[in-house]
């Protein structure tokens, strides 16, 4: 039986630790930019918890959007996935790419589809109609790419939330940090290992992303030899006409509108025959990547593990000036334009 003093204790620290639960739950909905948002510990952690008690329905309002947009246009996963790469990588996650007059117009961004741009800011409206401006357009951003994969046959996971808007977009350094489709493999993993994302698997699990996308055919290099397959006759009809170099094509040319990982089978097979990407046949012939390229093509489940991985660790990018800014209440512009000149920001 214990003594009323060591009675007294247990309690008073109880006490104290329900009182300290209650102040790490306490979060602001914006911060001043350049203040941070502190979570658990005192940093500026992410948290699979963040909107439960604000925006309890978000994942909801998300993932019925995306479906409803995708009975609509197929596109839209590649998209998302395009848009959700290109504004991770430059600064961290942080919206800056769904701003108006800023990186869309930077020739890294050529090409990035309007549709997906609109989509976000569409279920932007519709969870603040809900819940209040409590989410911000990069965690709808987030988790709308995250469902768009999961809806078209890929992998399931679980994203961490908290993240805040930039007020402005990347500067045009960082946008052009993004590495185009001829990069070499030496280009690609040092491109990669300086955005913490030094593990080969990474880059090629986030390449498989091609498996729903398209790319200009001027993106393609000159097909190696006489097309002698139907497939490879196939997949060079729609780059062999004149001025076609705008034109876009499949880059997985068997299912291009489902997330599988016949990309990696079509990428053993068609190595070195100029009908796919040159960044990606590096990934299936240089020997640090190329058993990666073999195994994901062997087995799909662990594509989609590793992809998975790979998403949340690319979702959880900051730059050096961290988790700052506020939540947009229309994501295609800040919430004050008087203190920021958006075209100067990238020039």
């Amino acid at each position: 039986m214990m003594s009323g003093s060591r009675v007294l204790f247990v309690v008073a620290a109880a006490v104290g630790v329900l009182l300290a639960a209650a102040a790490v739950s306490s979060r602001p909905v914006v911060v001043p930019l350049a203040t941070g948002r502190p979570g658990a510990g005192g940093n500026d952690e992410l948290s699979v918890y963040f909107h439960v008690e604000s925006c309890p329905q978000l994942e909801t309002i998300v993932r019925s959007a995306v479906d409803a947009a995708l009975q609509q246009n197929v596109r839209l996963t590649a998209g998302l996935l395009r848009v959700f790469f290109h504004d991770c990588f430059p600064q961290g996650c942080d919206a800056s790419i769904l701003l108006d007059n800023g990186e869309r117009g930077l020739p890294p961004n050529v090409g990035l589809q309007q549709e997906a741009v609109q989509l976000v800011e569409d279920i932007r409206a519709k969870v603040h109609a809900a819940c209040g401006p409590t989410v911000s357009c990069a965690d709808i951003t987030v988790l709308a790419t995250r469902d768009a994969v999961s809806l078209s046959g890929g992998p399931s996971f679980t994203v961490p939330l908290g993240r805040l808007d930039s007020v402005a977009p990347a500067s045009s350094n960082d946008v052009f940090t993004l590495p185009p489709p001829t990069s070499t493999v030496d280009a690609l993993l040092s491109a990669f290992a300086s955005k913490n994302l030094s593990d080969p698997a990474d880059l090629v699990a986030l390449s498989g992303a091609h498996t729903v996308g398209k790319a200009r055919c001027s993106s393609f290099g000159d097909v190696a030899g006489p097309a002698t397959d139907d497939i490879t006759r196939c997949v060079t009809a729609t780059c062999s006409a004149a001025g076609a170099g705008d034109t876009l094509r499949d880059l997985d040319f068997l299912t291009p509108a489902v997330f599988d990982n016949l990309y990696f089978i079509e990428l053993t097979l068609k190595k070195n025959k100029g009908v796919m990407l040159p960044s990606d046949q590096g990934l299936a012939t240089d020997p640090r990547t190329s058993w990666l390229v073999q195994g994901f093509a062997d087995n799909h489940w662990w594509f989609f593990d590793q992809f998975g991985t790979s998403m949340v660790k690319m979702s959880q990018l900051k730059g050096p000036q961290g988790n700052v800014g506020e939540i947009r209440r229309n994501c295609l512009r800040p919430n004050t334009n008087s203190d920021v000149d958006i075209a100067a920001a990238t020039a």
